[in-house]
């Protein structure tokens, strides 16, 4: 059975506050035309693909890899092996292959020394420091090889199919790889579950042992509202960008790799996030415990139950298509007794021009009994006679 809820009850619900968001993906995923190899761009809080192409790829990533360097670091401070205070050792090996010894992107660090967590972590972070990422590296797990190995199997863990390490600072390797969305996912992921630590990729200029050096993303100087994450640049990549910004309350976050040029890098991650945040928006339809509608119960100790959202039910899609949504609720009834409080018993339909149809499960909001022999026994005659009423 499907009821079609009526328009003005989901505009009233999507007015509510916002709380645990959901996904819906979105069918002009691969719409928007780029000049970009490589690109994706997701809304972090829902999860919706807004665009992809070749997202699923494996790319030499360059120093975009340095977030899974950045995401071991971080989530060994969050488990308390390391403090912002700990003292890492400068081996000779950090120096020559990732520091000025190198030529290549350094925090000039200088051998034998001791240099404190929080220092490496914006080495990393705001110079790239590749330096800091081999410290990082040694210090965690005694050799960058045994780092990488460390970098691949905590990428499986979270899903991240398409990487593959071969060092902590994404030097070019032919086993050096990821994907943009694997960088685009594992962002969300330092986004929300390190919030006390994602304002370092925000900073836009870092000074250590008195050269001051500035942060490479070019949206912190150029689009309002970006707050990270990271470049990317080799001669086998391009040029490269994983970029988070938030306006208005909604955070998107996009990769992009492949490109000619620093400029072709800054313009059309600008172009790509501005396309994001005007011509999609984010719906609430149903705020987490929200009753959505009711059920009737056959032999129950009461006639209906009513259907809950067991987690907020949050939708993003084109803003021209919300006028246009339509949300049912699809169940079996009447849903025989017993009812245990929060067991699925129907589902909610959304579909609107733009985006895929989304399904989401709904839960009883209240235990139901069922009637007695005697209760049972008057139901079922009473339906003989006169068929299933309320």
């Amino acid at each position: 059975m499907t009821s079609l809820l009526s328009s003005s009850k989901w505009l009233r619900a999507a007015a509510g506050g916002a709380a645990l968001l959901l996904a819906a993906a979105s069918s002009a995923a691969a719409a928007m035309p780029t000049k970009a190899p490589h690109a994706f761009l997701m809304d972090a809080d829902t999860g919706a693909v807004l665009l992809d192409k070749a997202g699923d790829k494996p790319m030499p990533p360059a120093s975009m890899s340095k977030l899974m360097t950045v995401f071991l670091l971080l989530e060994a401070l969050e488990e308390g092996r390391v403090s912002l205070d700990s003292m890492f050792s400068v081996s000779e090996n950090a120096w020559s292959k990732g520091g000025a010894a190198s030529g290549s992107s350094t925090m000039f660090l200088h051998p034998h020394s001791q240099v404190r967590v929080e220092d490496l972590l914006r080495g990393i972070v705001v110079q790239s420091g590749n330096d800091a990422c081999i410290v990082v590296a040694e210090n965690l797990d005694v050799t960058e090889a045994a780092f990488a190995e460390h970098m691949t199997r905590r990428a499986r863990e979270l899903g991240l199919k398409d990487s593959h390490f071969a060092n902590a600072t994404g030097w070019p390797d032919p086993n050096q790889l990821m994907s943009a969305h694997d960088l685009a996912f594992l962002s969300r992921e330092i986004v929300r579950r390190f919030p006390e630590y994602y304002e370092v990729f925000s900073e836009k200029t870092f000074t250590y042992n008195d050269i001051k050096q500035g942060n490479r993303n070019p949206l912190l100087y150029r689009f309002p509202g970006a707050d990270g994450l990271k470049t990317g640049h080799t001669d086998s990549s391009g040029y490269g960008l994983t970029a988070s910004a938030k306006v208005g309350g909604r955070r998107l976050i996009l990769v992009v790799n492949g490109l000619d040029s620093n400029k072709d890098r800054s313009e059309e991650s600008a172009r790509l996030l501005n396309w994001g945040f005007s011509e999609f928006t984010n719906v609430t339809l149903f705020k987490q415990g929200e009753t959505v509608d009711s059920a009737d119960v056959w032999l129950g100790d009461k006639p209906t139950v009513a259907m809950q959202a067991p987690e907020a039910i949050t939708v993003t899609m084109p803003r021209a298509s919300r006028r246009e949504m339509k949300v049912s609720v699809v169940l079996d009834q009447p849903i025989p007794a017993p009812v245990a409080a929060g067991a699925k018993i129907g589902m909610l339909k959304i579909s609107a021009p733009g985006i895929e149809p989304i399904e989401r499960p709904l839960v009883a909001a209240e235990s139901v009994d069922r009637l007695g022999l005697a209760g049972r026994i008057a139901a079922a005659a009473k339906y003989l006679f006169w068929g299933f009423a309320k």
